[in-house]
């Protein structure tokens, strides 16, 4: 079951909807075509508002049009109605186009667009870009679906990517996304035999399961919430294997609580790892509205140095690669930090985020020079 949006949008000569007459006229010749598609469609509001005019009409089966006809030359058509799993839809994606194409020749416009329907429904199937642009998944099912005391933990199900971790509504990691974490790791291009390991989050385990193939001396991965661990060991066994329910082996441990405490009495032990890896929240897109978590991160760099041998690395992920803005921020907060640090970051298109993500590497600037 869903609620089925179909969204059209047309531009013409503005002269033509410059006062409530041309409109008019116009909104004619638009409903004329709408009700060879929507049966039994009659205009049940008629608005005046500022720049333009809004007309509401009914349908069979509760199917509802809105009809924004704006003075400077811009109509949108929004039509909505409820549909069934097992019901044909009113208007598909390829009728949709068919509509539009007629609206084009009937109301002689300048250009047009059909999208395709919308589907909302008990689940979700729509995620952001890190831009903010809307994707459309092909979700066909929810397996896990809790409220944490940190956040909102769901595990979905695509027919492209395989079971997708869900954490507030943004996509974090799937099954298809090997891909993510080996360049998070460097693989191949790093050597962790024989290293000390710290990793701050990864919750879902795919990070700890992969660095553990590489023979370290001894991983801590530090995750605060139980609940992405317990829907991950669950619904994500192909990329964290059995770590999240063994928790503790020979050379690794999981401790579930604030990372920044863990870190803290490292640094009280004076107690130096090969590598740090930071695998928490995203840098924020923008410094508006975001100080907190600015401040959040600049103090997850600073421990994770406080923590580092001088050969250390501390290895995280950016954002997107069109969120520029984003990643000079961060890369801002980099050039400022004390003792001075170097970085180096490289790209990979990551299968469910359906764009290419940047990951940083950073080490302090001196002996990165003395390596040169």
């Amino acid at each position: 079951m869903s609620v089925q949006t179909i969204l059209l949008d047309f531009s013409m000569d503005p002269a033509r909807l410059g006062d409530e007459n041309g409109q008019k006229a116009v909104f004619t010749q638009l409903e004329t075509v709408l009700k060879e598609y929507v049966p039994n469609l009659i205009l049940a509001t008629d608005i005046k508002v500022d720049g333009g005019s809004l007309k509401l009409l009914t349908g069979k089966a509760g199917t509802t049009v809105s009809v924004r006809l704006f003075d400077r030359g811009l109509v949108t058509v929004n039509i909505e109605y409820y549909k069934e799993d097992n019901e044909e839809p009113l208007i598909s994606f390829k009728s949709a186009k068919i509509l539009e194409g007629q609206l084009n020749k009937y109301m002689s416009v300048i250009k047009s667009q059909a999208l395709p329907p919308l589907k909302r429904c008990k689940f979700g199937r729509y995620y952001p870009t890190s831009d903010e642009r809307l994707l459309e998944y092909d979700i066909d099912g929810v397996l896990f679906d809790e409220q944490s005391s940190f956040q909102k933990v769901q595990v979905v199900h695509s027919k492209s990517f395989g079971n997708i971790l869900v954490l507030d509504d943004l996509q974090n990691i799937s099954e298809a996304d090997l891909i993510y974490t080996e360049t998070l790791m460097q693989r191949g291009k790093e050597s962790y035999e024989g290293k000390e390991i710290v990793i701050l989050g990864g919750g879902d385990g795919a990070l700890l399961y992969e660095l553990l193939k590489e023979k370290p001396k001894y991983v801590w991965m530090l995750e605060i919430d139980e609940l992405v661990m317990k829907a991950c060991n669950k619904h994500l066994k192909s990329i964290c294997g059995d770590v999240l329910e063994r928790r503790k082996g020979p050379n690794f441990e999981i401790i579930v609580e604030d990372c920044m405490l863990t870190v803290k009495r490292f640094t009280a032990e004076r107690r130096k790892v090969d590598y740090v890896f930071g695998d928490l929240t995203d840098i924020p897109i923008s410094d508006e509205g975001c100080s907190e978590l600015w401040e959040f991160m600049v103090g997850i760099l600073r421990a994770a140095f406080d923590i580092l041998k001088p050969s250390g690395k501390f290895m995280t992920h950016g954002n997107g690669a069109t969120s520029p803005e984003s990643l000079e921020l961060y890369e801002q907060v980099l050039m400022k930090m004390k003792p001075a640090v170097t970085f180096s970051k490289c790209k990979a298109f990551v299968p469910s985020f359906m764009e290419d993500w940047i990951f940083y590497q950073i080490a302090f600037k001196e002996t990165a020079n003395s390596d040169e």
